[in-house]
């Protein structure tokens, strides 16, 4: 197992310790777009899940999978495609922010996520035809991909207070963080003011875009 953070690769072994599997199973900590602790042709499966909307250089992490696995070894990843989400202010986690859209551009500003930076975030960067073509420019000879698209009414937010406290990854702030240091203290009453009675009631949109790939060397 590889991770590019030593304490989730250091949790990881205490959790094969628990369950009784840690003479079966090594320990990485590696970046994708670089596995050189891992020898060429010394795998069978490569698995990953939510990773490279993480990577800058997603064509390096493809080759380096290629590079690891035996012939005949098997890639399978699991992407979500950021991109089928709107990309503009009318909106935030769902929820209808029209009268609002000032302040949703505000913390959109505040947290780096406007179109002009999207050809170069590695999570808005590419969609599911691009995981097919960086697939087979790294050499898979057999490429399957399935992309589940899901919008449906609904809210990912239990409530107002819960969706506060929630960040879309581990590299940005939460809601919470996001308001406080985005808007005006006036501003934030506003916004909540418009926002909060839509979470409570989850009268929202639930969208979801998820590519699934699996490949053969």
């Amino acid at each position: 197992l590889s991770d590019i953070s030593a304490d989730l690769v250091s949790h990881a072994g205490h959790l094969a310790d628990e369950v009784g599997v840690a003479d079966r199973v090594s320990f990485v900590e590696a970046d994708a777009q670089s596995l050189r602790p891992i020898e060429d042709a010394s795998v069978d499966v490569v698995t990953t899940r939510s990773v490279l909307i993480y990577v800058a250089e997603k064509e390096r992490a493809f080759t380096q999978f290629h590079r690891v696995l035996r012939p005949g070894g098997r890639l399978s990843i699991f992407e979500p495609i950021n991109s089928y989400f709107p990309d503009d202010d009318s909106e935030f986690w769902g929820f209808d922010a029209r009268p609002v859209r000032e302040l949703v551009a505000k913390i959109w500003e505040y947290e780096g996520w406007t179109p002009s930076g999207y050809p170069t975030d590695p999570m808005m960067n590419f969609d599911e035809r691009d995981l097919v073509r960086l697939a087979e420019s790294a050499g898979f000879d057999e490429i399957h991909l399935d992309l589940v698209v899901d919008v449906e009414p609904g809210s990912w937010a239990v409530d107002w207070d819960r969706l506060l406290e929630t960040s879309p990854n581990p590299n940005v702030h939460t809601v919470r963080e996001a308001i406080a240091g985005a808007l005006t203290e006036d501003e934030a009453d506003r916004f909540e003011a418009h926002l909060r009675p839509l979470a409570d009631a989850g009268v929202g949109v639930k969208r979801d875009a998820s590519a699934y790939l699996w490949a053969l060397r």
